[in-house]
């Protein structure tokens, strides 16, 4: 017999969307077939930030070649890059005159590079459409390629983000097909190749986590190079993953958020709706204060 959900706080109630901006990105999904990751991860700031005109698109698929517990985005059969996707995804970007773009991906482990070539050619795409267009990607681990990062790098992103999701001991559980170690390599990588593209990193909390291990992992961010971090609220999709432990109070955040400022991050977004994307451009405006 399964456990029984625990029960959601009133700080997590959600607005329900609505607005001129919310109707022409939703329209726009539907008339053009697109991927984001607002729908397939089932992001509680849809509205929000389809109301103030802004979207996180996901590219290579709406399917995972990955297994990890706390995602609600499925797994199931992979197909090749559609070579036009990164025209597409520019003319959207343009279309709906975006100023800050996050792009983000499935993961897929079944191609050579991991999808690194189809980043770079969307990051060239959109500096053409849409040239004053900030360009943030929210990357897979490439399985530690860095060769195949370094196309994504050569493009030069304005924000490189990897997310850690959550503390190592957890790892095995929630994401058993990757590796701690190796996802902090990849944002020291990034920093290495080209210092001047801003990182960044994020985790969900509430999956059973003790609070000296996330101090641990932002400490551990930052010895890595990682400029800025999001917190969030872990939210199981369903009752067929990773449940909800507990849910962390606002204060816990701001508290974790000052924490991470004492830590040396640029910027810290935390709170219980929190996700990788919420509020991106203004993140990436404080990291150029």
């Amino acid at each position: 017999m399964k456990e029984e959900p625990l029960r959601k706080p009133d700080w997590l109630k959600v607005k329900f969307p609505a607005g001129a901006n919310y109707a022409r990105i939703d329209r726009y999904h539907r008339q053009n077939g697109l991927n984001s990751v607002c729908r397939s991860a089932a992001c509680p700031n849809q509205g929000e930030c389809w109301s103030k005109g802004t979207a996180t698109f996901m590219i290579l698929g709406s399917t995972c070649s990955r297994h990890c517990r706390f995602c609600n985005v499925g797994s199931g059969p992979l197909a090749a890059p559609d070579p036009l996707e990164p025209a597409k995804v520019a003319a959207a970007v343009a279309e709906l005159r975006l100023r800050h773009a996050v792009i983000t991906s499935v993961t897929r482990d079944d191609l050579a590079d991991g999808g690194a070539a189809q980043f770079a050619a969307l990051i060239r795409e959109i500096r053409q459409a849409a040239a004053g267009c900030k360009i943030e990607l929210l990357i897979p681990d490439l399985q530690g390629d860095w060769a195949a990062l370094a196309q994504i790098v050569a493009a030069h992103p304005d924000i490189l983000g990897h997310n850690i999701e959550t503390v190592p001991r957890l790892y095995t559980q929630v994401r058993p097909e990757a590796e701690y170690q190796r996802s902090l390599a990849l944002l020291a990588e990034v920093h290495r190749q080209d210092p001047t593209i801003v990182t960044k990193s994020g985790l969900m909390l509430g999956m059973g986590e003790e609070h000296d291990e996330v101090l641990q992992v932002m400490t551990d961010l930052r010895q890595y190079g990682c400029q800025l971090l999001t917190l969030g609220q872990y939210l199981a999709p369903t009752r067929e993953h990773f449940p909800v432990q507990r849910y962390v109070t606002p204060n816990e955040f701001a508290a974790l958020a000052q924490q991470g400022r004492e830590l040396g991050f640029e910027h810290v977004e935390a709170g219980p709706l929190v996700r990788s994307s919420y509020h991106a451009e203004e993140q990436f405006s404080a990291s150029q204060e």
